[in-house]
């Protein structure tokens, strides 16, 4: 099981639960390391420290200001204008001679202007408003994705965590078993009653035991580092899984197709790329906004001081409010260049969501099957563990009564390790299908982690 497998995820967090969740961080952190880390600790820590979390947070915040942006094209604009100029004129006239006489002027001039525009009619500014709405909700479920996520990568990093613990585990006892052999092995061979070969296999199978254990300290360290850097602070201890807990159950309701249409009506996959599709529509119309007029309302009051030559010294204050109406004509076909653009991308975005929906289908089903099967796979291996631990006190008694050789009993020894490594592989990857089934539906985020971390040793 690989934590670069576990994905999917969210939720919009209120103040109320922000607030629990770092209080539940600053408990954590208050605790270490002498308390072991948790499920639910350590997912609340990611919820107030992933940086990817945070990222989409910020990310979302920006996009919503989209809606403020467009629905201020469609609101009265109010703007005031004023400029002072110093002006020297020449002016060169004939006098009654009819010779020319220039004669130059100083004089100051000024305007001021306040206007209002409201818009009446613009089909682009009303699609481009429609089309901000449907990009935040796009926003709004990434956002909602991203905390789902969270659930599912911090379930996948913990249990992984656990896997390479117990698979540690499981190396030192073998270590402990190999090393009694091999003693075992050596006084029989100095009694008389073994042979050389017994205490060959007894350190062969020691020496390989040292490289195992080698490896399952790297991928423990490998492991805690995966999630500190989720829950951004050291990771000690962590509460193990108490087999005796374990609910192992199918998944309610216990039909598939009740979880794809969960999964299509909730999930937030599912809704952003609806909310990008009805972004793909609304870029349409404001491409075909091209060819419709815009039509304003405009009101303006105006005053004027020697603004020309030929009203020098004279002032006017004008009043006015009337209709603007702008029509196109042509633009050299880029208007329905943008349309055919428009129309592409829009097909795009369909075609996408149409297979995002086969897909989750299909995510769906093996998650549910993970749980379903998980049922019956740890019932299995439980079943297989108790015949292994039988078979190898059978040979270990063998061995020791001369009847089976040394290789038997550290072949029954090697298949019991396996069978609990395989044992403990299937309950974590039972307790991670079920995060990433709720995950896919668009369910509750604590729930399942809360109920999966009553399982777990306090």
């Amino acid at each position: 099981m690989r934590n670069d497998t576990v994905k999917s995820a969210i939720f919009k967090t209120s103040r109320h639960a922000v607030n629990r969740s770092t209080l539940a961080l600053v408990a954590v952190l208050a605790c270490a390391p002498a308390c072991a880390l948790d499920l639910s600790q350590a997912y609340q820590a990611a919820m107030e420290q992933d940086a990817s979390l945070r990222a989409a947070r910020a990310s979302t915040a920006a996009r919503s200001e989209r809606i403020a942006q467009t629905r201020a094209q469609l609101l009265p604009n109010l703007s005031a204008s004023a400029s002072r100029n110093r002006n020297a004129l020449d002016s060169t006239e004939p006098n009654f001679l009819g010779t020319p006489v220039t004669t130059s002027r100083n004089y100051n001039s000024s305007s001021a202007a306040l206007t209002l525009r409201q818009p009446l009619f613009r089909k682009y500014q009303m699609a481009d408003y429609r089309q901000a709405q449907a990009q935040v909700e796009d926003a709004n479920a990434i956002l909602e994705r991203e905390i789902q996520n969270v659930g599912v990568r911090v379930s996948g990093a913990y249990f992984e965590a656990l896997l390479t613990a117990d698979q540690l585990a499981l190396v030192l006892s073998q270590k402990i078993a190999y090393t009694s052999q091999l003693d075992a092995a050596k006084k029989r061979f100095a009694a008389g009653s073994g042979t050389r070969t017994d205490i060959d296999e007894a350190q062969a199978a020691l020496d390989l035991n040292a490289a195992q254990e080698l490896e399952a300290r790297q991928n423990v360290d490998f492991t805690r580092r995966q999630l500190q850097t989720l829950v951004n602070q050291p990771v000690d201890s962590l509460a193990t899984l108490d087999a005796g807990k374990l609910v192992l159950g199918p998944p309610v309701p216990n039909r598939l197709e009740d979880w794809t249409e969960r999964a299509e009506a909730g999930s937030p996959e599912i809704r952003s790329l609806k909310a990008q599709v009805e972004a793909a529509r609304r870029e349409v119309e404001k491409a075909e906004a091209g060819h419709y007029p815009t039509l304003d309302a405009i009101a303006q009051v105006s005053r004027n001081e020697s603004d020309t030559v030929t009203s020098v010294n004279n002032r006017y204050t004008n009043k006015s409010i009337g209709l603007q109406l702008s029509v196109p004509l042509f633009a050299g076909g880029y208007v329905n260049s943008t349309i055919r653009q428009a129309l592409a991308d829009q097909e795009r975005a369909e075609q996408s969501l149409e297979a995002l929906r086969r897909d989750l289908g299909v995510r769906v089903h093996k998650e549910f099957r993970g749980v379903t099967e998980g049922v019956l796979q740890v019932r299995a291996l439980e079943q297989a563990v108790r015949s292994t631990e039988q078979v190898t006190l059978s040979n270990r008694r063998s061995f020791e009564a001369g009847s089976r050789t040394l290789n038997d009993t550290l072949n029954a020894e090697q298949q019991n390790v396996s069978a609990q490594r395989d044992l403990a592989q299937a309950r974590y990857i039972y307790l991670i299908s079920r995060v990433r089934l709720q995950a896919l539906a668009g369910g509750p985020k604590t729930e399942v982690i809360d109920e999966i971390n009553g399982w777990l040793k306090p």
